[in-house]
């Protein structure tokens, strides 16, 4: 295969508006970096985007919003696929290559409300929505007095939702809201909440025999978030972290160390393992996969057989 780098490339991607933007992204930086390059981007619907009046968890999980995409890369329909990590199950087909591009957008969950300034400032039964287990796990844990309900959709859609008053407050990733330009809509960072696993990192996937696209993508792969996503990836291999498992991880780094900090936990809140770990970049997802055991001895292995029997 010749040495030389594409003169084209095409980007698969959803067609919500926070998908086209992130790709937008993508294309912005790979344009600005290769002057000759054209760039187009060929846009899809996914599964994920279309089954919406049952939760995720329900209809297949995250893989919902990616195997179309990978459908395209194996087709030669498109060259790359650009993702939110958190969409992108822990196990890829090793046909398929993903890193992360650029660095890490905030990775905590936002409160949003038109009537109220924190989830603690919420009257009892207050309607709060939220499409992720993860999510609904740790906020029922610090907050039983509220009431949470499903709510699917892409950003602006679950905005729309609460300023038609179908809910009292929303939450959804910072990430999003500042890539779409919504950071207005944030009345409160979730700081207290781990968030999903590969929050608010870029990934971008491709063939794994295309070295011509693995080179273009090298220098946009930054230290931080590949080091960040390694160790939370690695957790999530051990723990089952996918849409029917609320876990979440964080791994932040510091120079050449990092510390994680994991949770896993049943929806309902009434059961609730957190670990952390800390150790060099180098041992990312070492550091990642012996946290993922520890969280397992320490009650989280009761919690997946728990998980296992209740019905779908």
């Amino acid at each position: 295969m010749s040495n030389a780098l594409p003169q084209r490339v095409r980007i698969a991607t959803r067609e919500s508006r926070l998908a086209l933007r992130q790709s937008e992204m993508v294309a912005d930086a790979l344009r600005e970096r290769h002057p000759g390059l054209a760039v187009e981007l060929v846009g899809m619907t996914t599964k994920g985007d279309r089954v919406l009046d049952r939760p995720l968890a329900q209809v297949g999980g995250k893989g919902l919003f990616v195997k179309e995409l990978e459908n395209a890369l194996d087709e030669d329909r498109a060259d790359i696929a650009v993702h939110s990590l958190k969409d992108v199950p822990m196990v890829i087909e090793p046909r398929f290559s993903i890193s992360t591009f650029g660095p890490r957008e905030d990775p905590f969950d936002a409160f949003c409300s038109g009537r109220h300034a924190s989830l603690e400032a919420m009257p009892a039964g207050s309607v709060v929505g939220t499409s992720s287990l993860r999510r609904e796990c740790q906020l029922r844990s610090r907050h039983p007095r509220l009431q949470f309900r499903a709510l699917r959709g892409n950003v602006n859609t679950r905005l729309a939702k609460l300023d038609a008053g179908e809910y009292d407050a929303i939450i959804l990733a910072v990430a999003g809201l500042k890539r779409l330009g919504f950071e207005a809509r944030i009345r409160a960072r979730l700081e207290e909440a781990i968030p999903a696993i590969g929050q608010g990192i870029l990934g971008v996937e491709h063939l794994a025999g295309r070295e011509d696209i693995a080179r273009l993508l090298a220098p946009f792969e930054g230290r931080d978030p590949a080091c960040a996503a390694q160790a939370e990836r690695a957790l999530g291999l051990v723990v089952e972290g996918s849409c029917e498992v609320p876990v979440g991880a964080l791994a932040r780094v510091d120079g050449n160390s990092l510390r994680i900090d994991a949770f896993i936990g049943l929806p309902d809140g009434t059961r609730i393992v957190r670990d952390q770990a800390a150790g060099p970049c180098g041992d990312a997802a070492s550091i990642g996969t012996a946290l993922g055991n520890r969280l397992l001895e320490a009650g989280g292995r009761e919690i997946l057989r728990l998980l296992a029997r209740q019905p779908a």
